[in-house]
């Protein structure tokens, strides 16, 4: 069910059947304000009959608002805005980690408090509808999107996708909008938007979960994705949109197409050859509202008039996004509320923002320089060491509707460089670029940053990409370091000097020569305005770092995919040019804390379906640092009749260790938990042995062993 206002069904019946046709079919449309023609923009808006805009900030709402009040039935539209890490399009907003950045805390409290504070700084600049969140799962590292997603696997998706939801939606002040749906990410060849060679059996195992998670968290709307599932776009899929979503999962939101997809259903998927039939068989499919295919709105009136649609199916498309509206509290008679302006971006919001940064960075390797107390002179260099826009990642300011790269930055963000000059104010602190991202440069810009570190006791240098290799349509086949990244820190190296590298990336990248060159690296993907704070303090041992990547790093760009829960059924078991595995798998992240882990018991053995049982494990902070530490478990059935992972997420807990304590954490595991779908699509639950893991590193396992009767 929708959380927020009560729906108040005969009030939604009223304004249905006052309706006409037309009004009726301009509520399921949706126009950009900086992407439609100006003469058709103008006609829809002055007649305030539309159903929704977006790409429109602040104060532009009042003469919408206006327009949609002078209108017949005075139903006014919902304002969307793509807030993926925060009201990030608006400059003086916070902005947070991205989502595979945050997804690294694996604590969903702290993603549903991200969640609330966008809701709150989106409501306050007149908005009401947020596309997050991407609930795509990032298992192909070309695909350019990754950065977007929650990660590789779909119960941590699930569980941060939830939290997210319930944030953005606690205080009736947004909608969320669950994307892409689905199995966007999973692409042929981590290509965007291009057609997934997936069936439903694996959709149901893996894709549907986060989605299927989403619609019990209570989310508004769900977005459909830009490209097809065996050929059939999702767009015109009955089976996804209506079948399963809308009437076996009882999603009673509305979907809203992606960017176009009724265009592109005729352009460039080539399904149809007119528009009238793509929006015809659109709406039949499931989808309830269209983005920015002004020709839409013709199409459909049209078709109903000549009875090719049933008026009946365009009132339940209007009736779901009615639905909304009201929970919204659009439709209610007294004044909507909202907060004031200054919460955006406010100190409050900015604290929390650190809060989330320092749990978002994953330490990646320390031998021991780690941290660093004090240090005469500190040399910062790289190409991302003093360069916000790739510390943001997409949909910022800088990249998004209108792409602004020379956008002066705001007030108060802190780049690496920045953080390490006030964390260490009594250091000499120098800098030199190095070299850029993706260009050669000449040798002139590494021997400044090598004279620079030549004089330093300590040399950060922060690597990675940039906006230019991470978004929609960048797909990327090499995932090395570009330009002459790995040069500069290996020159660096033979300097003789301690290397810390800080990574800031939209996805994970060939960290090899990195891992011989640097004696500590630091992942930190996009970590927003608070990101060089947090990396500075975590640097000096003022934060304990407690993050686990949510994503695998491959050990070369053609070894990939190279998430965790595949299956072990390989001739040869790997590459024969590169190591098993992956050098830095999903869950993985050290601490100044040593995290040991004893005694896991089963509170039974010998299992009967339909019971839970109880698994605990020990755990011991043998170090002088209080840490946090993210407990994770891990099933298997060992014998099944279809293939499964070498191990599956089953479940995870984000625990306090104060230094030198033990302390015992304890799982309820219901075996309704550990079965799978059959090959018609049934859920099954076999009996037999199932194997558990237990670890806090994605590499080092504890293990217990039940049978299920």
């Amino acid at each position: 069910m929708i959380t927020g206002r009560i729906i108040k069904m005969e009030y939604v019946e009223k304004i249905l059947s006052q309706m006409t046709l037309e009004e009726k079919v301009a509520q399921m449309q949706q126009l950009s304000a900086n992407a439609t023609p100006k003469e058709i923009f103008e006609e829809f808006k002055s007649k305030g009959e539309i159903g929704s805009y977006l790409h429109v900030l602040g104060e532009e709402t009042g003469e919408y608002l206006e327009s949609a009040e002078n209108s017949r039935l005075k139903v006014p539209p919902i304002f969307g805005i793509d807030a993926i890490h925060g009201h990030a399009l608006l400059k003086d907003a916070t902005v947070f980690p991205s989502q595979l950045a945050m997804a690294c805390s694996w604590n969903e409290d702290l993603v549903e408090k991200v969640g609330q504070i966008t809701a709150k700084e989106v409501a306050a600049d007149g908005l009401n509808w947020v596309f997050s969140p991407v609930l795509c799962l990032g298992r192909d590292l070309r695909w350019g999107r990754i950065d977007e997603t929650f990660g590789e696997d779909a119960e941590l998706a699930s569980r941060l996708g939830a939290a997210i939801i319930k944030g953005y939606q606690k205080d009736g002040l947004v909608a969320a909008c669950a994307k892409h749906y689905l199995g966007y990410g999973e692409a042929t060849g981590g290509r965007d938007s291009y057609d997934t060679e997936i069936t439903e059996r694996k959709a149901r195992e893996i894709f549907l979960k986060p989605f299927k998670t989403a619609v019990d968290a209570g989310c508004m709307t769900i977005m459909t994705a830009y490209g097809s599932i065996d050929g059939t776009p999702l767009t015109i899929s009955h089976r996804y949109l209506t079948d399963i979503l809308k009437k076996e999962y009882g999603f009673n939101g509305f979907v809203v197409t992606d960017w176009e997809n009724f265009r592109s259903l005729v352009n460039g998927q080539r399904t149809f050859e007119s528009m009238d039939e793509a929006c015809v068989e659109g709406v039949k499919a499931g989808n309830d509202m269209s983005m920015n295919s002004y020709e839409f709105y013709s199409a459909l009136v049209n078709a109903v008039k000549d009875g090719r649609i049933e008026e009946s199916i365009i009132d339940d498309c209007v009736r779901r996004i009615l639905r909304v509206k009201q929970r919204l509290g659009l439709l209610n008679e007294e004044k909507r509320s909202r907060p004031l302006k200054e919460v955006i971006g406010c100190e409050e919001h900015r604290k929390f923002n650190y809060k989330v940064a320092v749990e978002s960075a994953v330490l990646l390797k320390n031998d021991g320089l780690l941290p660093v107390k004090n240090a005469k002179k500190i040399a910062v260099i790289g190409p991302n060491a003093d360069d916000i826009r790739s510390q943001y990642g997409d949909w910022t300011y800088f990249s998004h509707p209108d792409a602004k790269p020379w956008e002066t930055e705001k007030d108060g963000v802190y780049t690496v460089l920045k953080g390490i000059k006030e964390v260490y104010s009594d250091s000499e602190i120098t800098y030199a670029k190095g070299c850029s991202i993706n260009d050669f440069d000449s040798d002139d810009m590494i021997e400044q940053a090598l004279e620079v570190a030549g004089q330093a006791d300590i040399v950060v240098v922060v690597s990675g990409d940039n906006l230019s290799q991470n978004g929609e349509a960048r797909d990327r086949a090499n995932l090395d370091l570009g330009g002459r990244q790995i040069e500069l820190i290996r020159r660096v190296k033979e300097l003789n000097k301690p290397v810390i590298c800080v990574l800031i990336n939209g996805r994970p990248l060939v960290l090899n020569e990195v891992e011989i060159y640097a004696n500590a690296i630091i992942e930190t993907f996009n970590g927003g305005d608070m990101c060089g704070l947090a990396v500075a303090r975590l640097i000096k041992g003022e934060e304990n770092f407690s993050g686990k990547l949510p994503v695998s790093f491959p050990y070369d760009s053609s070894a990939t995919p190279c998430y965790y829960n595949q299956y072990d059924y390989w001739h040869g078991g790997k590459y024969i040019d590169v190591p098993s595995g992956s050098p830095y798998p999903f869950g993985f992240g050290l601490s100044y804390s040593n995290f040991i882990y004893s005694d896991v018991n089963l509170s039974k053995t010998q299992v009967k379906k339909g019971e839970s049982v109880k698994l605990s494990v020990d755990i011991k902070n043998e170090s002088e640092v209080d840490g946090e530490e993210v407990v994770q478990i891990y099933f298997r059935d060992k014998i099944c009749k279809i293939l499964t992972p070498v191990r599956t997420l089953l479940d995870f807990r984000r625990i306090y260790v104060p230094a030198n304590r033990s302390v015992t954490v304890e799982f309820d595991i219901s075996t309704e938990k550990l079965g799978y779908y059959d090959a018609d699509c049934n859920y099954t639950l076999d009996s037999g042995e199932f194997e558990f893991y237990v670890s806090g590193d994605g590499k080092n396992f504890k293990k217990a062993v039940m049978t299920l009767k």
